[in-house]
């Protein structure tokens, strides 16, 4: 890869070692870029602010100042300067923090020649060529998917527009249903790299002895079935980003890949005997906790660290107070246009069930039971009437009032366990089996991961059941 640097300063390298500034600087020169160097943070900042250097790699232990404190300079005058930091072994707490404060990525000693160019050149392909007022209307369309004004969610919000201009990893997390693909979307459409691939890959989704095929692709006859050469998602999402959702699915071999592919920047596709090298930015997601996936031995701990630089959370929607009726609103009206309906708002009464319902399946329940109101029903306002019995029995659950008409009356003894296998009776196997997976999927809001944890199965054997039900059907 390479990069006219005739419009742009010369990098900037601020190393006060002279052995290390001595090589580092050979390297990149050997690369075909033009380094102008410095050994304190002084000479540092004065070169930096003589210059137009478009990527700075800067080593946060300097004999005179903080490494941070030079960063946040830096970026507080210009803003677009990528910064790659570079520290010890021992120090890499201080380069994860770097990372949460705008720098673009960090280097670890001791680090390769590879490595080095390889987060040098990614950066300076990341380099802006926009002007500011321009940054800010792709930012604003990249959050005009969200519909939300709680302070929560400005927080995701402005979390999202610092972040865009990095190539940190970005790690989410939420409950299932809060918007973790639209926020890593947002991220992606919000960066310098919006105009390149977004590929989403759904660990959870795929069964174990393919991922590896699905992220790092492989060659015609390299395993059973491989009939012809398939570029992988890591390839696909070359220049752009890639975004593993469900990540602490992974199986544990594929994450001793994927740490080494977040190290060098290249990829090997299953059967290749040499290795490429791609572009691409890191997000992912899990409704898990990811500490404790650690804890519990199911997630390497360094790939942990590796990915969790930049973290954002999703708040559930019971904790977003009025956005659950903006939510209610735009979906109502979209879907009424979709539907050819004419409801246009909810009447009190259900506004205010809405906003006091604890929503397990958080934005994405709320929107199945607006697609099932509009699909069934056709009238200006959504009433009562018109809810689907299990909201209306969760709201007795919240009020502690009678169930909804036509569910059945709870037995204060509880039903005999006898009872509750004699209405399996008459069904077979199978069909017990389908309606446990439902009822699991159901319980939880529909996220297969959780049913499948609580049916201690694997994700790709709920989705693998449910397509072989659809041929039934």
């Amino acid at each position: 890869m390479t990069f006219d640097m005739t419009s742009t300063g010369s990098l900037l390298l601020i190393e006060d070692t002279p052995s290390l500034q001595l090589v580092y600087a050979s390297v990149l020169q050997n690369a075909g870029h033009r380094v102008d160097t410095a050994a304190t943070a002084a000479q540092g900042l004065a070169a930096f602010r003589d210059g137009l250097a478009p990527v700075v790699i800067l080593d946060l232990m300097l004999p005179d100042r903080d490494g941070l404190e030079v960063m946040q300079d830096m970026l507080r005058e210009r803003p677009e300067t990528r910064v790659v930091v570079v520290t010890a072994n021992g120090s890499i707490n201080k380069a994860v923090e770097a990372m949460r404060m705008g720098a673009h990525d960090f280097l670890v000693k001791p680090f390769d020649e590879t490595r080095f160019l390889a987060a040098v050149e990614n950066a300076l392909a990341d380099a802006p060529r926009k002007t500011p007022s321009q940054k800010t209307d792709r930012t604003m369309r990249a959050l005009s998917s969200f519909v939300g004004t709680s302070g929560p969610m400005q927080d995701i919000y402005s979390r999202i527009a610092s972040v865009s201009r990095s190539m940190a990893t970005v790690f989410i997390t939420g409950e299932s249903g809060t918007g973790k693909e639209l926020c890593a979307q947002a991220v992606h459409d919000a960066s310098n790299r919006a105009d390149k691939p977004f590929v989403p890959l759904n660990c959870g989704a795929i069964p174990t002895d393919l991922l590896e095929s699905e992220v790092f692709g492989h060659l015609k006859g390299s395993f059973t079935g491989a009939i012809q050469d398939k570029p992988g998602a890591a390839q696909a999402a070359d220049g752009g980003t890639l975004f593993l959702d469900e990540i602490c699915e992974m199986d544990m071999n594929l994450q001793t890949k994927l740490l080494r592919f977040l190290q060098t920047s290249t990829i090997q596709p299953v059967g290749a005997t040499r290795a490429r090298k791609v572009n691409v930015r890191i997000i992912c997601a899990t409704n898990r906790n990811p500490l404790e996936e650690v804890r519990r031995g199911r997630f390497r701990e360094d790939l942990y660290y590796r990915l969790h630089v930049v973290p954002i959370h999703l708040p559930p929607l019971r904790d977003r107070g009025e956005d659950v009726l903006l939510l209610a609103r735009d979906a109502l009206t979209r879907f009424s246009r979709e539907e050819g309906r004419a409801f246009t708002d909810l009447a009190p009464d259900v506004r205010e069930m809405f906003r006091r319902l604890p929503w397990p399946g958080n934005v994405r329940q709320l929107m199945n039971v607006l697609r099932n109101i509009v699909v069934l029903h056709d009238d200006e306002v959504v009433t009562r009437a018109m809810l689907p019995p299990e909201i209306l029995d969760a709201w007795a659950t919240v009020t502690g009032a009678a169930p909804a008409p036509g569910a059945a009356s709870p037995d204060p003894a509880g039903p005999a366990p006898v009872n509750a296998l004699d209405a399996l009776m008459g069904l077979s196997l199978a069909e017990i089996e389908r309606q446990v997976i439902e009822h699991a999927i159901s319980t939880h809001g529909g996220s297969i991961p959780k049913a499948a944890r609580m049916l201690e199965v694997s994700p790709s054997t709920i989705y693998r059941k449910r397509e072989s039900w659809k041929g039934r059907d």
